[in-house]
């Protein structure tokens, strides 16, 4: 029988890639903003495209800050993609404007801050740091991921006394700027590259979060 997974429908922008690519991985996919249904799935998967102060106040409207907070005290698999990565720390700094976030992890979303007059947004494929016994890149030989943003963690201030899991903390880096481009902590897990446009990685990732679920 397959995974159920909800594709929050919050207005982020990306929701039918996300669509096609969880269905191309065996996931049974519904896209919905329906608090209940999404609360109940095995999987919850929080896209994000945009502004992090835009992103929250949609994610708000359809009470996804509490969705998220519920499933995960239940114990229940929720992942974030590109803003919907950011969105679950706890503030983002956008041209000086200050927005809080869902504060799943303490943090700041702040813009990046390459050298050598390296364009700002990031966009384009780039290689990841990945740390031992990751379970989403398990088996995933390529390490080259899309990426599309001008903002991004680049700090990771959450420490082990602080969790109940030891975070799995993968980096990457752009114009010398080192950020943070995917985490795993229990039942959250997020992302700031784009699977759904990563090729054959990315599919990989999605199949290996579907089939923890």
């Amino acid at each position: 029988m397959s995974k159920t997974v909800v594709l929050l429908d919050y207005g982020s922008g990306n929701i039918r890639s996300g669509e096609r690519a969880l269905q191309r991985v065996g996931a049974d996919v519904t896209v919905t903003a329906d608090f209940d249904q999404a609360l109940n799935a095995d999987g919850l998967l929080v896209p994000g495209v945009g502004a992090f102060e835009a992103c929250m106040t949609g994610l708000r409207a359809v009470r996804g800050d509490v969705l998220v907070d519920r499933r995960l005290t239940g114990g229940r698999p929720v992942l974030g993609i590109c803003v919907g990565m950011q969105i679950l720390f706890a503030k983002g700094i956008e041209h000086g404007v200050e927005t809080d976030g869902c504060e799943q992890w303490p943090g700041t979303v702040e813009r990046l801050q390459p050298h050598n007059n390296e364009p700002v947004p990031h966009m384009g494929w780039n290689t990841v740091d990945v740390p031992s016994g990751s379970a989403l890149f398990d088996g995933i030989e390529k390490d080259r991921f899309y990426f599309v943003h001008s903002y991004g963690v680049r700090t990771w201030e959450l420490t082990e006394t602080r969790a109940s899991v030891t975070p799995a903390v993968t980096w990457s880096e752009y114009g010398g700027d080192r950020f943070v481009a995917a985490v795993e902590n229990g039942p959250l897990a997020a992302t700031q590259f784009h699977p759904e446009k990563s090729g054959d990685a990315g599919a990989e990732l999605l199949s290996n979060w579907v089939r923890s679920l």
